[in-house]
């Protein structure tokens, strides 16, 4: 048969007290004393704290470690420069546009400039330029007349006999003996033609080679008279208030 153990109990009048222990006094402890238990306190800090630090295991050194291999770490170096030189590239293409934009709006300011200066100028160039064409138009104008003339007298020679018939009857009539001077083949058609008029005003008629055909000169006593071309086709560009063509009454 199992058998319950029998456990002691101890009176409840013995659990009720406290126990309560005495204090020893101690008595107080010299300098002496006091310097050598520090000291052994050090120390025994001081081999605790060797103990512990040999019991704790060295720890390996450092080593770095690449978050990236080289190939990557080029790649974005060459990727951070590429996108250097492209900013730098817009950069500059905007402040060359900039400046081009300047440059062609002064240009277009200089040009306005001047083509407002030739609006301006362009009533007076328009009438300088009528003046002139007028001036060329006439000067054409009389150079085709005198071939016109030329041509005239080679068909009909016998204009010459007008003018001489003019002169004799211009006043005031001249004293003397006059001369007339007239171009060798003139002479002889005027001296077929008018010998006996020219003998009665007391003219004779004298050959000049110097004198071109159509033309003559009257010398006298009182006066001269020019009836050549060059002096006939001066009076007419004077009377238009121009000067005769350079050579055009020397061909």
């Amino acid at each position: 048969m199992y058998s319950r153990p029998v456990i002691a109990r101890t009176p409840l009048a013995d659990r009720s007290l406290p126990t309560r222990k005495v204090a020893e006094k101690k008595e107080p402890m010299s300098a002496w004393q006091r310097w050598e238990m520090s000291s052994f306190a050090d120390e025994s800090l001081s081999a605790n704290d060797e103990a512990s630090t040999a019991s704790e295991p060295m720890m390996e050194p450092f080593e770095p470690v690449l978050l990236i291999d080289e190939a990557e770490l080029a790649r974005l170096r060459l990727q951070a420069q590429q996108a250097g030189e492209a900013a730098g590239h817009a950069l500059g293409y905007a402040r060359g546009q900039a400046e081009g934009h300047a440059a062609a709006l002064s240009a277009v300011h200089a040009q306005a400039a001047q083509l407002e200066a030739l609006t301006q100028a362009w009533p007076n160039a328009l009438r300088l330029a009528e003046r002139q064409v007028a001036d060329d138009l006439l000067a054409l104008a009389l150079d085709i007349a005198h071939q016109v003339l030329r041509q005239a007298l080679t068909i009909d020679p016998q204009a010459i006999l007008t003018v001489v018939h003019e002169l004799l009857q211009a006043e005031p009539a001249l004293s003397g003996t006059p001369q007339l001077l007239l171009h060798p083949d003139d002479a002889v058609l005027v001296n077929e033609h008018l010998s006996d008029a020219l003998q009665d005003a007391g003219w004779r008629i004298r050959a000049d080679a110097q004198i071109q055909r159509g033309g003559c000169r009257v010398l006298a006593n009182s006066g001269e008279r020019d009836a050549t071309l060059e002096t006939r086709w001066e009076r007419v560009a004077a009377t238009l208030a121009r000067t005769p063509p350079v050579g055009a009454s020397h061909d």
